[in-house]
Order: C-alpha cells, then sequence, then structure tokens
C-alpha cells in the first residue's frame, strides 16, 4: 500500500453502535486520516435513537430521532472521509477477495470489515396465526408505522403486548399513548415483569404501579395460538391453559435474535446456542480483518441487547484501530449492564450482580474471593450463603429497594431499585471499582443526603454519567476544562452524553454548571442573548440612568442597540419599568413589550377568550358586587369559579368584549384584581376576630389594608399573601410570599414561602410587630425582592439565592445593615401614590379601547374552538390530538396563482417603527385569519393560526430579533474604506401561547423543526393602502381557513373521559348543574326518603338513636 493511499474501512449497518463507533472513529483518525469510511444501512434513514423510540408516537417524524442530522454526514463527506449509503441491504461477504455485494447488485471493497448488524425481535414463529393481520413487533420505524396505522383504524378495540421485560413495558407505553385502543393488555409468562432485571417483590411492586397506570397485566400466561377470521385478521388469542382474549392487536416483545445470518454465510464463526458472531477480546471474528460489534456479536457466548455495551465495543475497537501502534491495545471486559429507566412513569433501576442472592456471586472483589476460598475449603456452603441482602419496602410510598453486599458487608455487589432511584449514580461506581465500604450497608439506604445536594460533588471522575453512550464525570468535565465546551449543548454534541434516554440530562447540568464555577468561569442569568447583565443588574441600570423605553435600554445596555429584543427579555424590561415608573402597560411605549396576558389585561385562554377577575381584597364582597358579578357572567355567558385566592374569576370573555365587561364591573364598584399580572395577586384571610370565636387578631382588615396597598405594583413574579387571625392558620399564610399570623402581641412575619410545583414554607422574618410597623417591614421586605431579584424568581428560590440567606434579609430589612432602608420604603410609598386602575383607564381612553377588536379591518368575528357543557356551564373542547403538522411553509409554492391585494389603510401602522413590537393587526380576508406587522419599516404578514395548538393568536405575539454582527470599523488609511455591514437579522413571531418561535420570513419554526406558517409578500403603496400578494379566496379558506382549523369536540383530547368510569361508580351526572352527588336508595331528587318524588324536601322514616344531648340520623 502507497504511504499516501488510505485504509478503506467498511461498517454495515447504521445504528447506534454503528454510528457510534463511527464518531469515535473519526475523531481519533481526525490528525492522521488514516481511514476512508463506507457504511451501509439497511433501513431507510439515518442512525436514530432506538433508545427512545417511544417519543415517536408524540412527534412522529423520523427527524427528531436522528443522533446527527443530515448536514453532520456531508460535514465528514470530502476526502472520503465518510460516505453512506441507506435503503442497501449487504447480502454475502467475500472474505477471499475482501468484498460486500449488495442486494442492487453493487459490489464494495474494504480494507477492514465491521459489522454492525445489531439483531432481529423474535417473531413466534412456532404460534399458529402469527403471520395474522394485527400482529406486530416493536423494533424499528417502519415497526411503529404499521402499528399507528393500524391503530388508527381500529380505535376503541383491545391492544395487547406480549413480554413483560424493558421493551414490553415500552410497548405498551406507546400503545397506551396512541390512545386508539380502549384497553390495553400486557402479557407475561413469568410471575413477574421485568423477571430479567427483578426479584418477584420489585416486580410485583412495578405491576402494581402500571396497573394503577391504566395497563391490564395478565401475568403467568403464554400464547398458545392466535385467533383470525376468514380474511386472516387478528380476533383473539387461546392461551395455553385454555383461556381465551379477544383483541384487535398484538405487540410482540418477547426478545431479539443476534443478526448473523451474513456472517454464517461467509464462513464466520457464530454461536451454536443463541445466536450471534462470535467475537476475541479485540473483538476480531474467526476471519482476519472482519470485527463485529454491538448486539450481533457474541463475547463469551453472550449476548447484549443494552446499547451501553455496545458502545463499549465501538470505544474498544476504534481505539485499537487508530491508537494501538503507540498504545497498549485495550480489550472488551466484562460489561456493566446495569439499568436505569423510567417506564410508564415508575422509576426502576437494577445495578451490578443484581442476583447474586439468587444464582450466587458471578464475580467477587480480590479479598472476599480469598475470603471464599479459605471458607469453602472448611464448609460446604452453597454460593448463595457468600451473599446477604439489604432490603427496604415501604408500600406508601411505593418504594422498593435491594441492595447484595458480601457476608462481610464490606462489598457492595449489586442490587435493584423501584419507585427512588436517586442513588443510583453513586452505587453503580462503588460496585466497578470494587473498593471496601467504609459505612455501614443500612447507611447506603437509610442515609439522607442533604437538602440541595445534587450528589455530583463525591463522585469519582471514572463514575458512570450517560450509560447509553458510556459518558463519565471526568470526560463531561475533561472537555468543559479543556475549552472545548463551552454551553450545556456544546457537552451533549461532543460527548452525546444526555442525547440517548436522556435520563442523564440533570447531572449533566450539575456537572457542567460546576466545573464553569470551578474555573472562574461565570455561570452565568443573564436575561437572554441580547444582554450581558442580569435582571438586578438591569434594574439598576434602568433606575439609575432613568431609561424609559426599550430603545433607550438596548443604546444603554444592550448587545445590539438596533435589536428587537425577545420574547424572554422584552416581558422583564416591561416589569422592571412597570416597577419603576408604573405607566399604564397598554401604552405606546410599554404594549408591545407585554407577556401574553399584560397584553390585554385578562389571562388569555384555550380557545383565545380571557379570564376576568375583579379585585376581592381579603375575600371580603358586599352582596351587591356579588350580584353584580353574576348579571356580568350571565350576560356574557361566562363560566364562573372560586379561585384559591378567595374570588370569583369569570372564563370565556372574548377579547372584543373586555371592555365592555370591564365598564359594568366597574360601575359597580369593582377593580381590575390583576390576576394576569406579575404583581400581587390576593392576600388571602380567615375571618379572624370579625366573627370567629377562636381569633386573636383582625385578619380581615389587616388583610384588606395590605391588598390595598400593594395592589398592581409589578415585581419579578406574582406575589402571594395571607393573613391568618390565630394559630390554627385557616388562611395558609405559611405558604405565601409573605403572611402574617396574629399574636398577643401584634403579627408573627413570615417569607418566602410558595405553593405551585415546589412548595416552600415560609421562614420566620419577625415576631410580635404591632400593626403600626408590619407595613414599613412588607415594603421594605418586597421592594429589596424587587430589586434584587432574577427574572421569574420566586420569593423563595430568591431567598435561597441570597448570600447570608434569612439572616442577612433580617440584617438588611430589620437591622438596616445597608443603609437602604429609608430609600426602600419611599421607593414604595412612590408606587402606591401612583395606582390607577388599569381596566378604567382602558375603557376611558379610546385609543387603547380599540385594541380589543378582533380583526383591525372588519367589526366581524369568528370563533376558533367549539364549546361543550360541563355541570351547566360551557367550556371549551379540549385541546386536539396533535399539532397541525402540514406544510405550511410550502403553500407558496402550491397556490394557483396569486395577487396583490388591499386588506388594510396604512395610517393603521402609524408611529409603528419608533415603537417596540412595532404594529401588528389580525387581518380577515374570507375565512380565513391573517397577522400582519409593520417592523423597523418593513412588512411581514403571515397565517394567524400557531399549528402547535391551532390557536388563532400569532399577531399577539412578541417580535424576537437576533443580535446583528458587530460591523467591522473602516481601515485606518488615507483612502477611507466603508464599514461592512452585515444584513438586519429577520425578526421571529412568538406565539404567545407556548412561545413557538417562527421566522417571519421563512415560516420555519426555530424551536419545533415540525411546525411550519405560511408567509405572504406585504407592501404599502402610494394609494395609502397595506398589500398582500394573496391566493384567490376559495383556495385560502381551503388551506388556512378558520373553519378548516376550528379545533372541534371529535379533534380533542378525551379528558373528560377519564371520569367515565368514577362517574358510573358513585352515580354521578356531570351534565346538571345541581342535584350531583350520589344518592342514598330510595332518595330521589326531590330529597324525600320514600322515593315518592314528591319534592316537599323532607326526610321520612327517620328514626332517631344515641341518647343524652345528642341526636343522631339512623339511615
Amino acid at each position: 500500500m502507497a504511504l499516501d493511499e488510505k485504509t478503506k474501512l467498511v461498517v454495515v449497518g447504521l445504528g447506534m453502535v454503528g454510528i457510534a463507533f463511527i464518531e469515535k472513529l473519526l475523531k481519533l483518525d481526525a490528525r492522521t486520516h488514516e481511514y476512508n469510511i463506507v457504511v451501509i444501512g439497511e433501513e431507510p434513514h439515518l442512525a436514530y435513537n432506538r433508545v427512545g423510540l417511544t417519543s415517536f408516537f408524540g412527534h412522529r417524524k423520523v427527524e427528531n430521532l436522528y443522533l446527527n442530522p443530515k448536514e453532520w454526514y456531508a460535514q465528514h463527506a470530502p476526502d472520503n472521509k465518510l460516505n453512506y449509503h441507506l435503503n442497501t441491504l449487504v447480502t454475502a461477504i467475500d472474505p477471499t477477495n475482501k468484498t460486500v455485494v449488495c442486494a442492487d447488485g453493487d459490489v464494495v471493497s474494504y480494507d477492514i470489515l465491521v459489522l454492525a448488524t445489531g439483531s432481529d425481535a423474535i417473531r413466534p414463529r412456532h404460534t399458529p396465526g402469527y403471520d395474522a393481520n394485527g400482529v406486530f413487533v416493536y423494533r424499528t420505524i417502519e415497526d411503529l408505522q404499521s402499528l399507528i396505522a393500524f391503530g388508527e383504524s381500529h380505535k376503541g378495540t383491545v391492544g395487547a403486548v406480549v413480554g413483560g421485560g424493558l421493551l414490553g413495558l415500552e410497548a405498551a407505553n406507546a400503545m397506551m399513548d396512541l390512545k386508539c385502543y380502549d384497553k390495553v393488555k400486557l402479557v407475561e409468562r413469568n410471575q413477574w415483569v421485568l423477571s430479567r432485571q427483578l426479584d418477584a417483590d420489585a416486580g410485583n411492586l412495578v405491576v402494581e404501579k402500571v396497573t394503577d397506570l391504566g395497563l391490564e397485566v395478565l401475568l403467568s400466561k403464554r400464547v398458545g395460538e392466535i385467533k383470525t377470521d376468514e380474511k386472516n385478521n387478528l380476533t383473539g388469542v387461546v392461551f395455553e391453559d385454555g383461556e381465551q382474549m379477544d383483541c384487535s392487536t398484538i405487540c410482540f416483545a418477547i426478545g431479539v435474535q443476534p443478526r448473523d445470518g451474513l456472517a454464517r454465510s461467509a464462513g464466520i464463526e457464530c454461536a451454536d446456542r443463541g445466536g450471534g458472531i462470535l467475537v476475541n477480546d479485540d473483538l476480531s471474528t474467526s476471519i482476519p480483518d472482519i470485527y463485529a460489534i454491538g448486539e450481533c456479536a457474541s463475547w463469551k457466548n453472550q449476548t447484549f441487547g443494552l446499547i451501553a455495551p455496545g458502545i463499549e465495543m465501538a470505544d474498544v475497537l476504534s481505539f485499537n484501530l487508530t491508537q494501538a501502534k503507540i498504545h497498549v491495545p485495550r480489550v472488551f471486559k466484562r460489561p456493566d449492564l446495569s439499568t436505569k429507566l423510567k417506564l410508564l412513569g415508575v422509576d426502576v433501576a437494577s445495578f451490578g450482580d443484581f442476583f447474586a442472592d439468587r444464582d450466587g456471586p458471578s464475580f467477587l472483589p480480590a479479598k472476599a474471593a480469598r475470603k471464599k476460598k479459605e471458607d469453602q475449603s472448611m464448609t460446604k456452603g452453597s454460593s448463595s450463603s457468600l451473599v446477604k441482602a439489604l432490603t427496604y419496602k415501604d408500600p406508601f410510598a411505593q418504594v422498593y429497594k435491594k441492595y447484595l453486599f458480601t457476608t462481610d458487608g464490606k462489598y457492595l455487589l449489586g442490587g435493584m431499585m423501584i419507585g427512588d432511584t436517586s442513588d443510583y449514580i453513586k452505587l453503580v461506581p462503588m460496585v466497578k471499582n470494587q473498593k471496601e465500604l467504609d459505612i455501614p450497608p443500612a447507611q447506603l439506604i437509610l442515609g439522607a443526603k442533604k437538602e440541595g445536594d445534587d450528589g455530583t460533588d463525591d463522585l469519582d471522575d471514572d463514575t458512570q454519567i450517560c450509560s447509553c453512550h458510556n459518558v463519565s464525570k471526568g470526560d463531561i468535565v475533561n472537555v468543559v476544562k479543556d475549552g472545548t465546551c463551552k454551553t450545556l449543548g456544546d457537552v451533549k454534541a461532543c460527548t452525546k452524553a444526555g442525547t440517548g434516554c436522556g435520563g442523564c440530562v440533570p447531572l449533566v447540568t450539575s456537572i457542567f454548571n460546576k466545573t464553569m464555577a470551578e474555573m472562574g468561569a461565570e455561570v452565568t442569568n443573564y436575561l437572554c442573548m441580547h444582554f450581558n447583565y442580569s435582571r438586578a443588574d438591569l434594574f439598576n441600570i434602568i433606575s439609575v440612568k432613568q431609561l424609559r423605553t426599550l430603545a433607550e435600554v438596548m443604546r444603554e445596555a444592550g448587545n445590539d442597540p438596533d435589536s428587537e429584543g425577545c420574547e424572554a427579555c422584552k416581558p422583564a424590561v416591561a416589569s422592571i419599568f412597570a416597577s419603576l415608573w408604573n405607566a399604564h402597560v397598554m401604552s405606546r411605549d410599554a404594549h408591545g413589550l407585554q407577556d401574553t396576558n399584560d397584553r390585554f389585561l385578562g389571562n388569555i385562554q384555550r380557545n383565545g377568550t380571557f379570564s376576568v377577575v375583579p379585585r376581592v381584597s381579603a375575600g371580603e364582597i358586599t352582596p351587591d358586587k356579588l350580584i353584580a358579578i353574576g348579571e356580568v357572567a350571565k350576560a356574557y355567558g361566562l363560566y364562573t369559579k372560586i379561585t384559591g385566592g378567595q374570588r370569583i374569576d369569570m372564563f370565556g370573555a372574548r377579547k372584543q368584549d373586555l371592555p365592555d365587561i370591564w365598564a359594568r364591573l366597574i360601575d359597580a364598584g369593582m377593580e381590575s384584581g390583576h390576576a394576569y399580572a406579575k404583581s400581587l395577586r390576593t392576600v388571602k384571610s380567615c375571618v379572624g376576630t370579625t366573627w370567629c370565636r377562636f381569633g386573636v387578631g383582625d385578619s380581615v382588615g389587616m388583610a384588606v389594608r395590605i391588598e390595598e396597598r400593594y395592589k398592581s405594583i409589578r415585581s419579578p413574579h406574582k406575589i402571594k399573601g395571607g393573613v391568618s387571625g390565630c394559630v390554627r392558620e385557616c388562611a395558609e399564610a405559611r405558604n405565601k410570599d409573605f403572611g402574617l399570623i396574629a399574636t398577643e402581641k401584634g403579627f408573627n412575619i413570615f417569607v418566602a414561602g410558595n405553593g405551585g410545583a415546589n412548595p416552600k414554607h415560609s421562614d420566620l422574618l419577625a415576631k410580635d410587630v404591632p400593626p403600626s410597623e408590619v407595613v414599613p417591614i412588607l415594603d421594605r421586605y418586597l421592594m429589596f425582592y424587587i430589586r434584587t431579584a432574577d427574572k421569574l424568581q420566586r420569593t423563595a428560590r430568591w431567598l435561597e439565592s441570597l448570600p447570608g440567606g434569612l439572616s442577612y434579609l433580617r440584617a438588611v430589612i430589620l437591622d438596616d445593615k445597608l443603609g437602604i432602608c429609608a430609600a426602600l420604603e419611599a421607593q414604595m410609598q412612590g408606587l402606591v401614590d401612583s395606582y390607577f386602575d388599569e381596566w378604567a383607564a382602558a375603557v376611558r381612553d379610546p385609543l387603547l379601547a380599540r385594541k380589543f377588536a378582533q380583526f383591525a379591518n372588519t367589526s366581524d368575528t369568528l370563533d376558533a374552538v367549539e364549546t361543550t357543557r360541563d355541570r351547566g356551564q360551557s367550556r371549551p373542547v379540549d385541546w386536539p390530538k396533535e399539532a397541525a403538522g402540514e406544510d405550511f411553509r410550502g403553500l407558496k409554492d402550491r397556490w394557483t396563482s396569486t395577487a396583490w391585494q388591499p386588506v388594510i389603510e396604512a395610517a393603521y401602522f402609524a408611529g409603528a417603527d419608533a415603537t417596540p413590537n412595532g404594529i401588528s393587526a389580525n387581518i380577515k380576508r374570507g375565512d380565513t385569519q391573517l397577522a400582519l406587522w409593520r417592523v423597523k419599516g418593513r412588512y411581514y404578514a403571515t397565517q394567524q393560526m400557531c399549528p402547535h395548538k391551532r390557536s388563532f393568536a400569532l399577531s399577539d405575539g412578541l417580535i424576537g430579533q437576533d443580535v446583528a454582527p458587530p460591523s467591522s470599523p473602516s481601515s485606518p488609511t488615507t483612502t477611507k474604506q466603508p464599514r461592512t455591514t452585515h444584513p438586519t437579522p429577520t425578526p421571529w413571531i412568538s406565539c404567545p401561547y407556548h412561545k413557538r418561535n417562527f421566522d417571519l420570513r421563512s415560516g420555519t419554526c426555530r424551536n419545533d423543526a415540525g411546525l411550519s406558517i405560511a408567509t405572504f409578500a406585504a407592501e404599502e403603496r402610494a394609494d395609502g393602502m397595506v398589500y398582500l400578494q394573496l391566493p384567490p379566496v376559495a383556495e385560502l379558506d381551503a388551506a388556512l381557513g378558520t373553519g378548516r382549523w376550528m379545533v372541534r369536540k371529535g379533534d380533542a383530547t378525551a379528558a373528560a373521559d377519564q371520569f367515565e368510569e368514577l362517574d358510573r361508580k358513585i352515580g354521578f351526572n356531570n351534565s346538571n348543574n345541581k342535584g350531583r352527588r350520589g344518592k342514598r336508595a330510595g332518595v330521589d331528587a326531590g330529597g324525600t326518603g320514600n322515593g315518592n318524588g314528591n319534592g316537599n324536601g323532607k326526610v321520612q322514616g327517620v328514626r332517631k338513636i344515641g341518647g343524652g344531648c345528642g341526636v343522631a340520623v339512623d339511615w
């Protein structure tokens, strides 16, 4: 071979192991470029994540599973470093001539051949009816696509999965996620599921957990025959015990078979029992220059159906092929078969020698092995006597742990966990490293870690963090420390950690953040790409420099003075403006900064309507106001509900009706409750001494005063308060951002608590505070929080991150350590004095009121979501099952014709170029809704519907724009050179519902590749109109019409059906708005006891029992 001739390496198989081998080889061979790689894949897809196969049922896009995008392959194509063939089956190997033959007749030569052919799902070919229509396996994308299509055509039937192993539970989860089947059943031949990973106790706990999730599990059942009709359609199964089960679909997940047929036909030695290509410790086969890795390889007569051993094989072989000339070659050793998964929401893990108590230890540490030899020379004990099990069961939390130790308790050998797998990452290296324990075994189960400890500090560098891709803690630390990776995304791309099952992402994130911090590199809490400042920093800059517009903030503190910002920084800047200057959030300079709810002073709901929540300070309300609320709700058909904060919420108000609704409430003496704002929501109270015989303090009076003081004041996150009249704590003041509990001497003040997803009790700030001193303390506390908290940071998390914690807060707020208490009180008083009712201001201002029209070019209205009745009230039907996955972006190439059409006067957009976010309009054209913007001198037009949830709201979203590259300066020569400028980045629109971001020029979605929107050319003309280039109305409506995409009851998820069985059991009538409780037999709706329906409301036939002063009713 010539010196410059490359070694041609052919890989047969483009699965997870094949691509892992190629990636590693390319990296190790990058300097010498010794190899040209050709990979031949049988499937029509690029390498995809088979571990994450179940997620395909959610997005239905193969590309989302790709381990590398198509561009990655193209990047490695130059100089023949990597060539790939898809949809190509290799049918023969000619070891003599070193070629492989493909089904299409192509012959590919090789110098080195690597077989990564994987395995096939086992089909029960011995079972009669195995080839019926409706019988599937669970292995490839094509298998899933077939199962999905079949399920869609067999809705309401019974689906079954045969096989209770890892793959079987995955398949059962997938079939349940399809929501096509009325019932999904799992059939397992053993007495418990996961019998290869778990013992009976653990396996039965998993059965209990998945049964609770709706999966029916049949144990100790073997399929004897598959029943079919005359057209060979599956109708059911007959078990070996004679029992039968009807079903339309069966998915077999009963194991895999190594694909060794190609090797066998070439004369390569394969295992007789179980199959697999026999490999040596260096992964070589019986024929020189041919290697096998992954599930097709049999090492010491063992094949491995997990991804981790295959990745280890890829590591060993890639290293030896590139580094063995200068390093000692590596060998493949006994792989770690530890597994940690979440199956149907259940955390399951097994690690090390997890059946050592049943089968005897497969290995022992050297010291324990010597002791074993000594003991066996003295007595004939069983191998299992070398192992002791420590078991923990918590039937209430449904947690099971069994850890196996040597008999002296000095070495951990393995174990299993159900329900709580948090210690898995620490225990696996203990087994692998075979280090003697320095703590009692019980401490491994019962020892509690410190709060906030994520467990990464005391992990060794060789601890495996990502088992899917065999990435250790040291691998992550090293790529961060050597500067290769500067972001979490870089770490994922470089090491592949977190790109398999995803279970290790929290640990990867923690290791990355701590490593960056140890290096002195700042792990920033910048607002976004547009600012190199935190919210607290930006608050101070805006305050000191008296900035009042986004343009001023961008010029003074932004990374691009001309940028439009984005959906992340605009609301944060708007909140800071409101906390400092308290101008109306719908004013010209502020409206374009407001996020979803503040934009129209109400919480936007699923169907595009809004909720209306008037202020009810401390939950105290007069009958007249209650009547006014009822009249408004009845007049506008609003759904009403009492909130957790002692207010009344009215849902379903159309945007165009909001000003009229507010006007009626204002006339009745009410005002905005700011339920839409990141501000004070409510101050909840019990009745205290006003009515309660146990009351110590006037909780209602104090709560009214506090809520009236702080209402409308904007903050980094929402604020909730509570006041209880005694220690019985009926107002739940101790889970609020601030809370008061009355004492004989005043009030105890608690701070920094919250409910929600991560609840926390508040901490005691001050005791026995006189009522006159409560407000000054709260003024300082709240203003200090507003000044220093991060974006969207609740008070609980703020206090946790505050240096010095509660002690420091006490020093600042109570002891005036920083000398700022007077300033904090004055700043709060300024905000209190500037209060105005935002609803009233909007109603009085015609310019603001006009913003609430549904369409800018017509007074017509359209509904986009059907309604249904629940318990006597109307509500929108549930979300659609699927996103609108059509290629809206490609519509511009499919219109039969287009023409420029005037849609709105250009005067509507007057002043747009000087306002943040420009000016937008919702345009009605036929039955189609179109979104139109003018932003910095340019018009953009798209469909109004966001395809994610089919919501018609894009014109109400926030505009975002990338930071423009800096212009290169002119050259300092005698001849003046022009500066190098860059094109202005195209803006995107962020949907106000779930922040899907769409490019306004191309229509692509920046954060969800499966979505897109239609875009249209737009321009302003001399006649004073804005024109759009549109297809004919009928064609436009057929593609984008509101009626075409309206969410209807048949499109929606069956959320209401979740109570169907419960309603049958308790006799609940969901359609009625009264008398809903199930009644005792013989008692009718009129309340009679004899069932005669006279409706007199009297209980008849009641017999008094008991004696003394008590009387009981004998039902």
